[in-house]
């Protein structure tokens, strides 16, 4: 082609420099990534986390100088929610989708233990979000609208004595996911003297446990000046007011007291307009950056491996997706089939199992219909006994009552005769009784000795009836 030089192709990293010799257009291409990305848009995710009142929403819409509707939260949440809201943005030609997302609820609840898992939940489930689209075999990552947190604001209340443990847990949780800013809010009711010792002291306690903040970018010859001093700054100490009052020929934002006002984008008064243009105006970019190159892809890293997808293989060698899911696939199926082994062995046996309990279960039931059918025939045996006792007590008791009759009867018709045969007639009378009262069981029946009492008694009436008796 025309105008352009020749030259040879680069063996490995063995570039050289060449000069163009005329306007080729090349210095156009920053140009056409500005026209490219005003065109698509910027979107930027907030986190606001801090205690219920710590002035979160009256500080987000002082920082974009608008009114968000963000309904009042309440202290009585029995958990954590997590409340996100998208807006739209346009300054001049450039239009901004806003999100920014409260942790309604945070610090309200009396075991406060796990107060930062749902945090730490909804930050993951952005980050997932993200990964799985782009593992979609159509990815559409263009018009994807990136809901992952870019910044989190954490919000530390103005005691001017050291941060709770709930900030340093909350916090330490947070710094690998998540670049953090910490804000003192309401900075306005404590004085100066106390605040830069209470920044002093939040410094040292985020070092001294090991929590990683966010620290302004120095390595961009441009704003490594201001980031480095602005550094030296946090953690910003911010007021935000939803008031306004003229003040010369504007109208600012300040906070009226009794005793004067205090101006929100004043320098001597907070850290208000320092945390916005490190926040908007120098480092929005950066912190979209940092987010996608160190949070999402030590996040992508951690589920890549857990799905066995890796770069080297044991030895160190390198190994391609396709290999590294192969032998997955091949492990897969291999403990697939394993546990459908097992599980064949299972359903035998419990078949076994089955059969034999069957079978002991029929046993039983046989034994039981052979116990039930020996017990109705004892039972109709003794039916059959008590019936013949029953007939025989019936017998005995109806002969019982005729000898009783016969023995009155006799008693009426028979004078009265001396005292020693009336004691041979009671011994006589006595041994009726006593015969009559005696029992042989033989063969399990009754038999009573009637014969005997019969000739007792016919003796006696002839006795009786004979006129020797009387003469005697």
């Amino acid at each position: 082609m025309a105008g352009f030089p020749t030259c040879p192709l680069p063996q490995g990293d063995d570039y050289r420099a060449l000069s163009l010799s005329g306007h080729v257009g090349v210095s156009s291409l920053p140009d056409q990534l500005v026209r490219k990305s005003i065109s698509r848009g910027f979107c930027f995710n907030i986190l606001c986390v801090g205690e219920t009142g710590s002035g979160i929403s009256t500080l987000i819409n002082s920082l974009f100088n608008t009114t968000f509707d963000d309904p009042v939260s309440t202290h009585f949440l029995p958990k954590v929610k997590l409340r996100a809201q998208t807006y739209e943005l346009q300054e001049s030609n450039i239009l901004l989708k806003l999100t920014i997302v409260n942790t309604v609820g945070f610090g309200d609840q009396i075991d406060k233990e796990d107060s930062y898992q749902p945090i730490v939940d909804y930050i993951d489930a952005q980050f997932e979000a993200y990964l799985q689209e782009e593992l979609k075999i159509k990815r559409s990552l263009f018009s994807y609208h990136d809901t992952r947190i870019h910044v989190c604001l954490y919000f530390i209340s103005p005691t001017g004595h050291s941060l709770k443990s709930l900030d340093l847990l909350t916090m330490r949780r947070l710094d690998s996911k998540v670049n953090i800013i910490p804000i003192i809010g309401k900075a306005d009711s404590i004085t100066k003297s106390e605040l830069q010792n209470f920044k002093n002291k939040i410094m040292f306690e985020l070092v001294s446990n090991g929590i990683q903040i966010y620290q302004f970018p120095t390595d961009d010859e441009t704003v490594s000046k201001i980031n480095t001093i602005m550094n030296g700054h946090m953690p910003f100490a911010v007021v935000g007011s939803n008031e306004k009052v003229q003040i010369g020929n504007k109208m600012v934002r300040v906070r009226q007291y009794p005793w004067g006002i205090v101006q929100v984008a004043n320098e001597n008064h907070c850290d208000f307009v320092k945390l916005r243009e490190m926040l908007i105006c120098t480092n929005m970019e950066d912190l979209r950056e940092q987010t996608h190159a160190r949070h999402y892809e030590l996040y992508r890293r951690c589920r890549l491996e857990e799905m066995v997808f890796r770069d080297i293989g044991p030895g160190h060698e390198p190994v391609s997706p396709q290999e590294a899911y192969e032998a997955e696939r091949s492990e897969f199926y291999l403990e697939l089939q394993r546990k459908e082994e097992l599980r064949q062995q299972f359903v035998q046996r419990k078949g076994e199992k089955a059969a034999m309990l069957k079978e002991e279960e029929q046993q039983l039931l046989a034994k039981y219909e052979h116990q039930m059918q020996m017990l109705k025939e004892v039972n109709l045996k003794l039916e059959k006994k008590k019936k013949v006792l029953d007939d025989q007590i019936a017998m005995f008791l109806e002969k019982k009552a005729n000898a009783e009759l016969l023995q009155s009867q006799a008693s009426i018709s028979t004078p009265a005769v001396s005292l020693k045969k009336g004691k041979d007639h009671k011994k006589r009378n006595q041994g009726f009784r006593l015969e009559l009262l005696c029992f042989d069981i033989r063969d399990e029946e009754i038999v009573t000795v009637h014969e005997q009492s019969k000739r007792e008694k016919e003796k006696l009436e002839r006795e009786r009836n004979s006129p020797r008796g009387f003469q005697k």
